[in-house]
């Protein structure tokens, strides 16, 4: 194991806990990533998003560039949910323009009992080079984020070979041979555990797991073919690592909290469709002590940085309706390559601004 720097900020992990805290503790997903001018010339230096991926030292300072333009509470680990699928072999490449595909496909019983189960440290060992280089150099200075999508999430990539608008694929075989998708599911779910596992042991002090498909779900199929491999999951992670917080991340989950509070994530994500306020409310009733993050639509930094205070007060007077404390703040997903970083600043500085 190697040894790490003292944490200096650990804000966002006492919010958390629920332990009390000077201001908010804020980060964005995605906050290395195309809005910033210096990452457009790292990855031009890199030649394509895989290959800076791959490349320990310009994936660490991708990681860090946004700490150094913006007072922010985390790190997160620069890489990509679909480095599962490529470590089966499915042939991960980036159309340009096109966003991620997938050479090969699965969806067959064929299909699945080829999936090679994976060796973390062979094919996904530029994962952990990367984890351990980043925590080194953030020296302390904030908590680093490792990550996973969801088995829901990458399964639809695996069968549909890219991303969808429909999922047809993916729900013909959930809804004809259910057999079929979990059987998949608990292959993805048992190389999502070892993935974690893994950076954790590298030096991720906390993880998320990207659910960013899960909304696309009926309520019910929700519950049977994402929330259950989300939740064994965490189980699996408790059991090897119970210090480390887990935070759970579906897309379009907000109706659902009743669902997801049924584990041991110590975080729900949220999107902007879920108003704080009420998910503070509905978890309370459920007698839940779930941490919130989230849940500022990235669109507002297209706005000036006055509005952009304004929501984001709206949204903490939101949050803190029953406890000071318990809340991470963050968009309702990934920042987008045409936010302005000035105005990203905004949000930040606005977060820490507000008095609890």
């Amino acid at each position: 194991m190697t040894e790490f720097a003292p944490l200096k900020n650990d804000r966002l992990l006492c919010a958390i806990r629920f332990e009390p805290v000077d201001t908010t503790p804020v980060w964005m997903m995605r906050q290395a990533g195309r809005y910033l001018p210096e990452y457009k010339e790292v990855r031009a230096q890199a030649g394509d998003f895989l290959s800076l991926c791959k490349d320990t030292d310009k994936a660490t300072e991708v990681t860090l560039q946004p700490l150094r333009r913006f007072e922010l509470d985390a790190a997160i680990l620069f890489s990509d949910i679909l480095t599962i699928p490529d470590a089966f072999d499915l042939g991960l490449y980036f159309a340009e323009g096109e966003g991620p595909k997938l050479k090969k496909t699965v969806r067959s019983e064929a299909d699945i009992a080829a999936l090679p189960k994976i060796d973390m440290n062979s094919s996904l060992d530029y994962v952990m080079k990367a984890v351990t280089s980043i925590r080194t150099a953030l020296n302390g200075q904030v908590p680093l984020f490792g990550f996973s999508g969801s088995p829901w999430t990458l399964a639809t990539y695996m069968v549909e070979g890219g991303s969808s608008r429909e999922f047809r694929h993916t729900k013909q075989m959930m809804y004809a041979t259910p057999e079929l998708l979990h059987a998949l599911l608990a292959k993805i779910a048992d190389a999502v555990v070892d993935y974690l596992d893994a950076q954790i042991r590298a030096g991720a002090q906390i993880v998320q797991i990207f659910d960013s498909w899960g909304g696309a779900l009926g309520h019910r199929q929700f519950a049977e073919f994402s929330h259950r491999y989300n939740k064994d999951i965490v189980k699996r992670l408790k059991a090897i690592h119970p210090e480390v917080p887990v935070v759970l991340f579906t897309k379009g989950g907000g109706l659902w909290l009743d669902i997801q509070a049924d584990s041991q994530a110590d975080a729900l994500g949220l999107d902007w469709t879920m108003p704080l306020d009420k998910a503070r409310h509905t978890l309370s009733a459920l007698n839940a002590k779930k941490a919130l993050q989230g849940n500022l639509d990235p669109a507002t930094i297209y706005g000036t940085p006055d509005a952009i205070r304004a929501e984001v007060k709206r949204m903490l007077d939101d949050a803190y309706v029953l406890d000071k404390t318990g809340y991470v703040a963050n968009f309702g997903h990934g920042i987008t390559q045409w936010s302005n970083p000035d105005h990203a600043k905004a949000f930040i500085d606005a977060v820490h601004d507000y008095q609890i």
